[in-house]
């Protein structure tokens, strides 16, 4: 195996890791209808480091294991997974450099997790009983983790998307981890 590709498998390892303890260390707000889930800024990182995708979707496994929900260990990972790999093909379309496709690079986890997510706590509130209409439910609870997403992907990891490349520890890390 070449010096590439471990260094590639130790950082989706890392990736995964941090995914998973920040999401386990805020769990007071990764686990609930508005997910404001702090880690979901690693989002960002398959635009810069593609191989960072199957981190993500092994962080979000080993975070989901303690969620409520028994069944966001299946959805949320294939949520994370099709939104990270969204966000690669964005990052890897060109254009890279431009602010608009570093903003559209934040739209896939916010829209996928909406519709993935929102859907799954809504069947669970219709199978137990808590909710009428699936299609309210999913409506509603669409709308509050797509907030949530929103929040975290706009308000925080944009501006990392605008500012990490000027940064030479980041420019190094490009370097090292491409």
């Amino acid at each position: 195996m070449s010096n590439i590709n471990v260094r590639k498998i130790t950082f989706a390892g890392i990736v995964a890791a941090l995914y998973a303890a920040m999401t386990l260390l805020l769990s007071f707000s990764a686990y609930t209808p508005i997910q404001f889930r702090v880690a979901e800024v690693l989002c960002i990182l398959p635009f810069f480091f593609p191989h960072s995708v199957w981190g993500l979707f092994i962080g979000c496994i080993i975070a989901n294991i303690f969620s409520p929900y028994q069944l966001d260990v299946f959805v949320g990972p294939i949520a994370s997974l099709l939104a990270a790999l969204c966000t690669m093909w964005i990052g890897k379309s060109g254009g890279s450099r431009r602010v608009s496709v570093k903003a559209l690079a934040c739209l896939p986890p916010v829209l996928i997790n909406a519709v993935l997510i929102g859907a799954m706590i809504a069947y669970i509130m219709v199978s137990e009983g808590e909710a009428d209409s699936f299609l309210v439910a999913f409506a509603i609870n669409g709308l509050e983790v797509g907030i949530g997403q929103t929040i975290v992907l706009y308000a925080i990891g944009f501006p990392l998307m605008i500012y990490l490349p000027k940064s030479r520890f980041f420019t190094k890390m490009l370097e090292y981890y491409k």
